[in-house]
């Protein structure tokens, strides 16, 4: 099964542990070495009664369930998380294209300075570093990158 197999759609509120277990698998594989600031069942919380209900949420899904999910607000690509076994399959292209499509405007976004797989990632896609933290202002006090995407002007 590729990306293509999936169906990406507006996440429903049933859709929200679901989407809480992917990011939860998603961060435990791409940041060993990152403190989350949240237990499992916060992070469910989070996502029952902030994330899906107030975001613009989109999810990932296949004959095994919510297998990704996509969380913009405003110019902001807030959350991108993939199931472990679905990163390099084509998902995240697709969650990416589907941002630009929504922000034509433009995208931000964080991501950790430890992660290198997702800055290469949003390099790939024409997002730029416009500033390094150190990591004080995030909840995990993990140094981090913002990246900015701007469309092309003609």
């Amino acid at each position: 099964m590729n990306s293509d197999d999936l169906t990406i759609r507006r996440a429903q509120d049933s859709d929200a542990r679901a989407a809480a277990d992917v990011w939860l698998r998603s961060f435990g594989a791409a940041l060993p070495s990152v403190r989350r600031a949240h237990t499992d069942d916060e992070v469910r919380d989070w996502f029952s009664y902030v994330v899906v209900p107030r975001y613009e949420t989109w999810v990932a899904v296949g004959e095994a369930g919510v297998v990704g999910l996509l969380v913009l607000d405003d110019g902001e690509l807030e959350q991108l998380y993939l199931n472990p076994s679905w990163r390099g399959r084509g998902l995240g292209d697709r969650f990416v294209t589907l941002a630009k499509e929504r922000r034509p405007e433009g995208l931000e976004l964080w991501t950790f300075q430890v992660n290198g797989a997702a800055q290469r990632f949003y390099e790939r896609h024409g997002f730029v570093e416009t500033e390094r933290t150190d990591g004080l202002r995030n909840e995990e006090k993990e140094p981090d990158v913002r990246y900015v995407w701007q469309p092309e002007r003609p």
